[in-house]
């Protein structure tokens, strides 16, 4: 399985990013916080171009997996990146359903498969 799910928005990046929040918030996830990093790195004397990644996180399956094992948080809360290559636009995510790899003993299967397609449906609303 590939680690990331990534698709090339057919929106500018701004655009992108706001899609993302957007539709984060109409699949029922909170939005945790937004990070410009390239904002951060050309502050540091390191330009490159435009990256943003907004932490997204479900009380509910937060919940869930953390009473399975709290040291899932340490993969909390769900990382959505919009990148810009050139004029290209992507959209990135890596797949949940990685997480049971580390924690197989905490059963994620369901849970991390209805994770990945709400973060992997939220993509593509945001791209399309």
């Amino acid at each position: 399985m590939q680690l990331d799910y990534t698709v090339e928005s057919s929106k500018p990046f701004q655009n992108s990013v706001d899609a993302v929040l957007e539709h984060a918030a109409k699949n029922n996830f909170t939005v945790q916080f937004v990070h410009d990093v390239s904002a951060t790195l050309a502050e540091k004397g390191f330009p490159r171009e435009r990256v943003t990644i907004v932490e997204m996180c479900n009380a509910r399956y937060a919940s869930e997996v953390l009473a399975r094992d709290v040291k899932i948080g340490l993969m909390l809360p769900c990382p959505v990146m919009v990148y810009a290559e050139g004029e290209r636009v992507f959209i990135s995510t890596m797949r949940p359903t990685l997480i049971g790899g580390f924690f197989p003993e905490a059963e994620l299967d369901a849970v991390a498969s209805a994770v990945e397609a709400i973060i992997c449906r939220i993509i593509d609303q945001a791209a399309a």
